[in-house]
């Protein structure tokens, strides 16, 4: 997701390409070496940025346990054995599902300049690998050196390391290729050719398996529809090279902001790329797991809503709400429903619904990421959001085309075939809304969103993941 203005985020080269293929072409710009030994989401810990001023925030020194945060902020936060518990994955590892041969791509504006660095610490500290490869490319031009005064460059900066480190968690086999682009994703088009000619970069030279994007745009704010069809030929190019493209569906529930980044609109919306069809939107659930992380199953997750949380919102948001702080979902005001929701019809009507899937974002059930880039407090810190849950799936994604032994490309029409025949790795969500209240205009206001419910839902889409049968009846249902 887009990096918020009010409280941050982490809130959707040729070194790797040697490390991959060996004959992969330069790109058109500069491309960071490896460092030896080494839309956005609501980002709680690092640092709350607001317009001129920073806010330090949520910060340890050492990684702390589901029994700290709830001692010291009152929610709940996960390390990565608890989220591969959760979602029933060592089973996979055990037999040597891990992401082996395939690519995640990254894609955020300007990166972050200690995430080699950072990674390595986080995996240290957990007992993970490496991954095999770790390349950072800049196709798009070259960008603008770290300024640790510029509050976007702080934002991405958490952003990227939410992005790389929680993709690898899950996918611990794969490569990591993370694309920098040189311009900020904002409303409207603004930052979106830049992504769009990186990405293009990606697929043309087949570097990538599977593309994350943390970050989106209220459909709303575009000009015009034909501002959106004129950017997403890069997403029909992903199609036709069976490169699978994700996309976080948003923070803010049924609602989204203003082309001010600051004004929410006061009726349901949803974002942009992960309404387009050929798009998998990626919702947010919360996990309700054990301080052992004992389980997946033993408390079925619910739709990700922590807007009347007051824990939740001070520790998010500084304040006691309520907040959007929420999975964003509903109907597109400018693609029409795609064939493979034609079975959901009864919920989406003529448009295009999103979300597709859900995985855990919860500020309530925050994940654990280490930074040390300058301009925020260096250490561990807990972060939530949609920007979370897009990596989780890029790691399932990347384990399905391990299993299937080739790409998976476009995953929708599986996912909606899957769930039709009640397949055991779909587990569906059925409790929570993404109903959102906030303050504006002196007043609250409350924009009324989607229930969950048995089957597909504006909430939670199909419902979200058991990895142990999802991700080879994922790779049986795709095909070559």
């Amino acid at each position: 997701m887009r990096v918020p203005r009010r409280a941050i985020i982490a809130a959707g080269g040729l070194g790797l390409a040697a490390a991959m293929a060996g004959t992969t072409p330069a790109p058109p710009g500069p491309v960071r070496s490896p460092v030896p030994g080494s839309s956005s989401s609501w980002a709680l810990a690092d640092v709350a940025v607001r317009p001129g001023v920073q806010q330090a925030g949520r910060v340890q020194a050492g990684p702390p346990t589901t029994a700290d945060c709830e001692k010291a902020y009152k929610v709940a936060c996960y390390q990565p054995a608890q989220i591969r518990q959760a979602y029933d994955l060592p089973w996979l590892y055990a037999r040597g599902v891990t992401g082996r041969g395939t690519t995640i791509v990254v894609v955020d504006s300007f990166g972050s300049p200690t995430i080699r660095s950072d990674l390595a610490v986080f995996d240290k500290a957990f007992g993970l690998p490496a991954p095999p490869a770790f390349g950072i490319i800049q196709p798009a031009g070259r960008v603008p050196p770290y300024d640790p005064g510029n509050s976007d460059m702080v934002g991405w900066a958490g952003e990227t390391t939410l992005d790389v480190e929680y993709a690898h968690v899950i996918a611990p086999g794969a490569r990591i290729l993370l694309v920098e682009t040189p311009v900020s994703e904002t409303e409207g088009v603004h930052g979106f050719p830049q992504i769009v000619e990186a990405e293009e970069f990606v697929i043309r030279h087949h570097l990538g398996d599977v593309i994350s994007q943390s970050f989106s745009a209220t459909e709303q704010t575009f000009p015009s529809r034909a501002a959106v069809l004129a950017l997403r030929g890069v997403y029909q190019l992903a199609a036709r090279n069976h490169v699978t493209v994700l996309a976080a569906s948003g923070d803010s529930g049924a609602a989204d902001v203003k082309v001010d980044e600051r004004t929410y609109y006061p009726f349901p919306v949803t974002s942009w790329p992960d309404s387009d069809p050929l798009v998998t939107a990626v919702g947010g659930t919360q996990l309700h797991v054990t301080a052992t992380g004992s389980g997946f199953k033993a408390a079925a997750p619910t739709v990700w809503n922590d807007t009347y949380n007051r824990a939740a919102n001070e520790f998010a948001a500084g304040d006691a709400g309520p907040n959007p702080l929420a999975g964003g979902g509903g109907r597109s005001v400018l693609f029409g429903r795609p064939g493979y929701q034609k079975a959901v019809e009864r919920v989406v009507g003529g448009s295009r619904g999103v979300p597709d899937i859900s995985m855990s974002a919860a500020c309530d059930g925050s994940v654990e990421t280490y930074s040390s880039y300058r301009g925020a407090p260096a250490g561990w810190s807990p972060v939530c959001g949609t920007s979370e849950a897009t990596p989780l799936f890029a790691g399932i994604v990347a384990l399905a085309a391990q299993f299937a032994g080739h790409p998976l490309g476009l995953v929708n029409p599986a996912l909606y075939r899957l769930a039709a025949t009640h397949a055991r790795g779909i587990a569906d969500v059925t409790k929570g809304s993404n109903t959102v209240s906030f303050t504006q205009g002196g007043r609250r206001r409350t924009v009324r969103g989607f229930a969950a419910g048995p089957g597909y839902d504006l909430a939670s889409g199909v419902g979200t993941v058991d990895a142990r049968y999802f991700v080879g009846e994922l790779a049986s249902a795709v095909g070559r």
